[in-house]
């Protein structure tokens, strides 16, 4: 479904994606890990339009993106649920739904969100809510249900339990799996590796700009060196 080719992605003159290649077939969870600074928000960021790449290609569904617009990208059925959520605060529940589908101009829109209540029934309770006044763990379903109005094919998630209590990160965890279920395909960009591995099919490590390990999950989840760097163990 998606291809990454020799990714070369700069800011100025920092180097910040080494020639990336990875993959992401339909129907899969694949998680991408590293520490602060690795290099994946630019990952996600590039693959969604917002940077552009000096070398590389990216592919979605067998046609190159690059060039491409970010509107134009949720068109063609990606799209990203940004780390820090960056919800509209000034705008109520529904309507920041309502921004999610702003590419479409069906009659589905409504049923969509009925979906995306039956998915957070939290959200329902507050539809009318100033979104800028939710719990922090509302704002992320939030974001979620937001980037699912625009019915994506990939959905790129950037850290979705950054700053959440343990109960609400299993909570949002559960919620990508089941969305996974319904046939939406995730690449999950996640600091908590031993959460982000116990849902993913794949991985991918990611180093200063490098991907220098790959592997299922359990079996990156066994790697001695994933296990130190990420999972906490001497």
């Amino acid at each position: 479904m998606l291809e990454v080719t020799d990714l070369h992605v700069y800011y100025g003159e920092i180097h910040a994606l080494k020639g990336i290649s990875f993959r992401v077939g339909q129907g899969e969870i694949v998680t991408l890990l590293g520490n602060n600074g690795a290099g994946k928000t630019t990952t996600l960021r590039t693959l969604s339009g917002l940077l552009a790449p000096r070398q590389g290609d990216v592919r979605f569904e067998g046609s190159s993106l690059l060039g491409i617009a970010p509107h134009d990208v949720v068109l063609k059925g990606i799209t990203h649920v940004p780390e820090g959520r960056r919800i509209f605060n000034r705008l109520s529940v529904v309507e920041n739904l309502e921004m999610g589908a702003y590419t479409r101009a069906d009659s589905a829109i409504a049923q969509d969100m009925d979906h995306v209540f039956t998915i957070f029934p939290r959200l329902k309770e507050r539809r009318s809510q100033v979104a800028g006044t939710l719990s922090g763990g509302e704002q992320q379903m939030l974001a979620i249900g937001r980037a699912l109005m625009a019915r994506p094919r990939l959905l790129l998630l950037d850290e979705p339990s950054m700053g959440l209590a343990p109960v609400l990160v299993e909570q949002i965890f559960e919620t990508v799996l089941a969305i996974n279920r319904q046939g939406v395909t995730i690449l999950l960009v996640e600091q908590n590796a031993a959460m982000a591995l116990s849902i993913a099919e794949r991985g991918y490590v990611l180093e200063t700009g490098r991907l220098p390990l790959e592997g299922g999950a359990r079996e990156l989840a066994e790697n001695p060196e994933v296990r130190r760097a990420y999972l906490g163990e001497a």
